[in-house]
């Protein structure tokens, strides 16, 4: 019961709607508030804007009720504003808890939900509170939904979540987590580091030095860190160099929202 892809990034931030304003600047359609509930469907203090694509998510993630504050959120935004969170799909919890027991790795499975229009989406998730970056896997349990087809039609054509890139010090440490997490082995990432190729989409694991050769001019303040993402595009980024999105970089157009990198792909 190996991972099946990349499922979201959630990017931490101090205040949700800037943060959403400046996605949908770069042509992005950022879905309405959602606030959080526990898995008994209480709410909690935190809540989240979403950028819904066709493959995968990123999420805006947020404090919205200040008597009810998150330890976590507090701890990502002590570190950095931006991406703290990797979350990778799979179809099977317990499953997957098994397979993550027999390679040494004991994780609860815990359960949670937030509302929508049409229902509240539940969701089955197994974290690794203690990994830097935070990792998880989540299984949707109402995925029509969170995947509406009104939300994940974008200005700027995006469609796909292709690549998370992180970056660490010793990145063989991190990639050899990622590798027992995702039940997937690594390989070696053409700029340095590793790849986890993910049959839909991929993370990559790169050293310091080699970040400027995906994401040139971009640097993490905080290692290891989720340095950015890559957002694959329909129309071979037609609509993003027509608004003047980012800037041109090989591999696509470079922007930056809310902390994170993100590299307009156009393939």
């Amino acid at each position: 019961m190996s991972t099946t892809g990349l499922d979201h990034v959630a990017l931490a931030v101090l205040d949700l709607d800037a943060a959403a304003a400046t996605w949908e600047a770069l042509g992005f359609q950022i879905t309405p508030l959602a606030r959080h509930a526990d898995g008994a469907g209480v709410p909690t203090g935190t809540g989240n804007r979403c950028a819904m694509l066709g493959q995968g998510y990123v999420e805006l993630l947020a404090v919205i009720d200040a008597a009810k504050p998150s330890r976590t959120l507090q701890g990502f935004i002590a570190r950095y504003e931006g991406a703290h969170i990797l979350s990778l799909a799979m179809d099977d919890a317990m499953a997957a808890q098994a397979r993550l027991a027999r390679a040494g790795l004991e994780v609860a499975v815990a359960e949670t939900s937030r509302p929508t229009d049409g229902g509240l989406a539940r969701f089955e998730r197994l974290p690794f509170p203690d990994a830097v970056p935070r990792l998880q896997l989540i299984r949707h349990l109402t995925p029509d939904l969170v995947w509406r087809a009104s939300e994940m039609v974008h200005p700027n054509h995006a469609v796909a979540l292709e690549a998370v890139v992180l970056v660490a010090e010793e990145p063989a440490v991190l990639a050899a987590l990622l590798s027992r997490v995702a039940g997937r082995p690594v390989t070696p990432d053409p700029v340095g580091g590793y790849a986890l190729g993910l049959p839909a989409g991929k993370v990559r694991i790169l050293p310091p030095d080699a970040l400027d050769a995906v994401f040139p001019g971009m640097a993490c303040s905080s290692l290891p860190c989720i340095a950015g993402v890559v957002i694959r595009t329909d129309d071979g980024n037609a609509a993003v160099e027509a608004r003047g999105i980012g800037r041109a970089v090989p591999g696509g157009r470079l922007a930056e929202a809310a902390g994170a990198a993100v590299l307009f792909s156009p393939r």
